[in-house]
Parts: structure tokens; C-alpha cells; sequence
């Protein structure tokens, strides 16, 4: 396993213990792209695995409690690449402690749910 693998992988378990703290757990899925890995639940894509570590997608309010509170910063894909919007790195004292991850999580998961667009399609009757 390489070093990049290794992190990843190292990240994706901090995610499925903080998932398995959480009533009812969420069921995760994992998928590769842009170099890391996407992860979903139930929903659209509400956190991205990466070289640089955890990101989750948040409202403004809570990425701003990150940063005041962890001096975290807002989430890059790639070195000296565009900020997210709607993406923040988790800081390590949160991302490992399944307990303190574990809130970061649902509300992830539920903003990433209200967030997403809507179809603009109307269901046959």
C-alpha cells in the first residue's frame, strides 16, 4: 500500500467510526475521484477523502465555528487550487475522536441532503 493509500484509508476508518457513533448510522459509500475519494450517504456528496484530509460540507455558520474554534481552513482539492464554497478541512483533534466527528457528520449529511438540487420534473400521477 502506498503512502497516499494509506492516508486515505486512515481517513475513511476516522469517517466509519464517527458513522458508527451516530443513531441510526448512516450506510456510507465511497467513491473514487479527483484523487481522493467522494463519500455519501442516502443523498448527495457530503464529504470528500483527500491527501490533505477530511472535508465535510457545511453550512457557513459551522464552518465558521471550525475556524474560530480549530483555526481550520476552507477545504482545496488541490494545492494552489479554487477554495470550496461548501467545504472545510476537519481538524485531527475532531477527526479522530469518533464522538466529537460524529455531530460534524450528521450535520453534514443534512445539509448536504438540503442542499442539493431539486428535480424540476413533476412525477406522473
Amino acid at each position: 500500500m502506498s503512502d497516499r493509500d494509506a492516508v486515505l484509508d486512515g481517513l475513511r476508518r476516522d469517517l466509519e467510526a464517527a458513522a458508527d457513533a451516530v443513531t441510526p448510522p448512516p450506510v456510507l459509500r465511497f467513491r473514487s475521484m479527483f484523487g481522493g475519494v467522494g463519500v455519501y450517504a442516502d443523498g448527495p456528496m457530503f464529504a470528500a477523502i483527500t491527501e490533505a484530509g477530511l472535508a465535510l460540507k457545511l453550512p457557513p455558520a459551522d464552518r465558521e465555528t471550525l475556524i474560530e474554534h480549530w483555526g481550520t481552513v476552507p477545504f482545496q482539492y488541490r494545492p494552489n487550487g479554487p477554495i470550496s464554497k461548501n467545504k472545510i478541512l476537519i481538524p485531527d483533534e475532531v477527526r479522530t475522536d469518533p464522538e466529537r466527528l460524529a455531530p460534524w457528520l450528521e450535520r453534514s449529511i443534512d445539509f448536504a441532503a438540503a442542499d442539493a438540487p431539486k428535480s424540476d420534473r413533476k412525477r406522473a400521477s
